[in-house]
């Protein structure tokens, strides 16, 4: 018995008058232009790996803390005494030695290097993951299977930490984590926006940066509950969950219907649209004339096409360097000021939980401004206000050390906002053939602004300055670039490098 609706029709026998051809773009709306409930479970569902990311990103602001300590020998010892001239018995932690790793395997006297090293080595994991790993999402796995592969990686190399002997194998470990999480959320991010249709796509991204809150925030309060414990435990709590999520998402979550026709593959294409198809005018549509344009002198493909893509057309290159310009200025500060709460006179459970509930309101601004405000304009403008807060602290500690931690939350807050429109930026600049790549690169270099964050806090015990100061700097200076690009608010998604450079050719008399 035959189908009796001829869903998605891809026969290529003529049954009828021609029809003109269609762009990949046009038909994928037709199909998933509005928001049905499937679409719904599918982002929400992909985006909550952020949440995972956020709590491996994070958890060494607990895990590698130098604790409080109190003097045991009033003869010898007061609190202004430096710990490491003082006599073993003179002193004494406040909590249990295995809470951290600082004390546990006692580096309290360590020099700066050993003592940020394992948070520097699980930036610099992410650094090499990116670089290894960012292409295969758009070259040979596919969206959801480079999720997948991520998400199991960062899970088990987790598991794996808590069996760690000495700093060093933890910081082997710490690297292999940062490796494997590398792809985490710049799949999910490009995934679960190619899921809907252009009207909702910058909403759905910004789900993911709700549920990177939401592991931010979950992360102090198991730490808090978890205090006295063993520093192992709360890379347990995190990890298994993990786990769970993964068998989630492979049996629930569908590919890229965008990247399954880019890549020819247009039978499993059809079939994934099939079940999220939500007019009855789609139900009959076909497909057989869908015009999908093949990039030209790129036959030749392995999983570098897609960076090989990305320098040799100089637009790209101009666009792409740009923004990894402006993302190692704001992943300097974006993951610098969490680590560096511990050199601020407040509660670290306070100051963290403070820290996490200001991505909150850059979340929400995100989520409700994203398709009014111009991502350019606003990109520049956080980068400098973050900028000109973080120099602040250094002031606020000297003049009024009160008000310092509120310089920090909007310096903060500014670099969360920054570093969720940067993302939505990029989505936005670079077509499908490269997109997830284009979104790894940069993210990639907000690890790498991020990987000298650990040694900057660790030499900013003592001055600030070289912390909070060569922040501010550096997230101001690097996002004047910006000013060369151009604004994408309420454009389309373009699929291949000659799509993107037709639509710039017949942008430019407009803009005359």
């Amino acid at each position: 018995m035959s189908d009796s609706t001829p869903l998605l029709s891809h026969s290529d026998k003529p049954s009828g008058p021609k029809l003109p051809p269609r762009s990949l773009d046009d038909t994928i709306e037709r199909c998933i232009g509005g928001f049905a409930w499937f679409q719904i479970f599918q982002a929400i569902l992909v985006s909550l790996a952020w949440v995972f990311d956020a709590q491996q990103t994070f958890i060494s602001i607990f895990t590698d803390a130098v604790p409080s300590w109190h003097c045991t020998d009033g003869s010898v010892c007061n609190s202004f005494s430096n710990i490491c001239q003082l006599p073993k018995d003179a002193w004494s932690w406040d909590w249990p030695a295995h809470t951290s790793i600082i004390s546990e395997w006692g580096h309290e006297c360590s020099t700066s290097f050993i003592i940020g090293l394992p948070a520097s080595s699980s930036f610099m994991g992410c650094l090499f993951g990116g670089l290894v790993l960012a292409t295969l999402a758009d070259s040979t796995l596919g969206r959801k299977n480079m999720l997948l592969f991520s998400c199991l990686m960062m899970s088990s190399s987790s598991i794996l930490t808590v069996f760690s002997p000495n700093i060093w194998i933890y910081s082997v470990l710490r690297f292999i984590n940062g490796f494997g999480r590398a792809t985490v959320t710049t799949c999910a991010l490009v995934l679960s926006t190619e899921l809907v249709g252009k009207r909702w796509r910058g909403q759905v991204g910004v789900i993911g940066f709700f549920c990177f809150t939401l592991g931010f925030i979950s992360l102090p309060v198991m730490a808090y509950v978890n205090r006295g414990s063993s520093w192992r435990s709360l890379y347990l709590w995190i990890s298994v969950p993990t786990v769970l999520y993964c068998i989630l998402v492979h049996f629930l979550v569908h590919e890229s219907p965008r990247w399954l026709f880019v890549k020819g593959r247009k039978e499993e294409a059809i079939t994934t649209l099939k079940s999220m198809v939500q007019t009855a005018s789609a139900l009959t549509m076909s497909f057989s004339n869908v015009l999908v344009e093949q990039e030209s002198g790129n036959d030749n493909v392995d999983i570098y096409s897609s960076i090989r893509i990305l320098v040799k057309k100089r637009w790209a290159a101009q666009r792409l360097a740009t923004l990894m310009f402006t993302g190692f200025g704001i992943g300097m500060v974006y993951y610098g000021m969490p680590l560096g709460l511990g050199n601020i006179s407040v509660n670290l459970y306070l100051s963290v939980t403070l820290n996490a509930l200001s991505e909150l309101p850059a979340s929400l601004i995100t989520f409700l401004l994203i398709g009014k405000i111009n991502r350019k304009e606003s990109l520049l403008g956080f980068t400098i206000l973050s900028g000109v807060c973080s120099v602040m602290c250094v002031v606020m500690g000297r003049v009024w050390p009160n008000f310092q931690i509120a310089m920090e939350l909007i310096s903060f807050f500014s670099a969360c906002t920054a570093f969720n429109m940067a993302l939505i930026y990029t989505l936005e600049l670079f077509p499908t053939c490269v997109r997830n790549s284009a979104i790894s690169m940069v993210r990639q270099a907000l690890v790498f602004g991020g990987m000298f964050s650990p040694l900057l806090v660790a030499a900013g015990r003592k001055n600030n300055l070289i912390s909070f100061g060569v922040f501010g700097m550096a997230i101001g200076v690097c996002g004047l670039p910006l000013i060369g690009l151009p604004e994408t608010r309420g454009g389309t998604f373009c699929d291949t490098m000659d799509e993107e450079e037709h639509k710039q050719k017949d942008a430019i008399p407009t803009l005359a």
